[in-house]
């Protein structure tokens, strides 16, 4: 099953149950993926739902961190409530050591040896690890991976 079936589904489970937190944060990511089609005029793949799905659970965390600083605790509550839903549509974060193997393994494919090769490393690991990886974290294990 597609992730926006996924979703159509479970908006549907949604209002027969009376879920309405649940029923809106779905609501505002059906109308994310919709606006990215309609601006883009093609249809989402699951990968670019995911990168959708990403780029909202970073929105919200960023107010998070806006709205604590504000001591507006009610604002960061709603807005945390929103990530717990939209993560549940994402895969499973990997692990430092699962990272650590692909990097490995793109060195080994790529031959990169110093840290000019960052660059083209990168490039392999991000369809690889997309939704899947924090790609910072794997930008930084790069780096030290390169350097010694």
């Amino acid at each position: 099953m597609s992730l926006k079936q996924r979703l159509t589904d479970d908006m549907k489970a949604a209002m027969k149950g009376g879920d309405k937190p649940t029923l809106g944060v779905i609501r505002l990511i059906n109308a994310a993926i919709k606006q990215r089609e309609v601006d883009e005029r093609i249809e989402l793949d699951d990968a670019a739902v995911l990168a959708v799905l990403e780029k909202m659970v970073k929105q919200r965390k960023d107010s998070v961190t806006q709205y604590e600083a504000a001591s507006r605790e009610d604002l960061a509550a709603v807005e945390r409530a929103e990530i717990v839903v939209i993560e549940r549509y994402l895969p499973e974060k990997l692990g430092e050591p699962e990272i650590l193997a692909a990097i490995d393994a793109a060195v080994a494919q790529t031959g990169a040896a110093g840290p000019a090769d960052i660059g083209k490393l990168m490039g392999v690991l991000k369809p690889q690890l997309a939704g899947q990886a924090d790609m910072g974290l794997v930008s930084k294990l790069v780096k030290q991976r390169l350097a010694g």
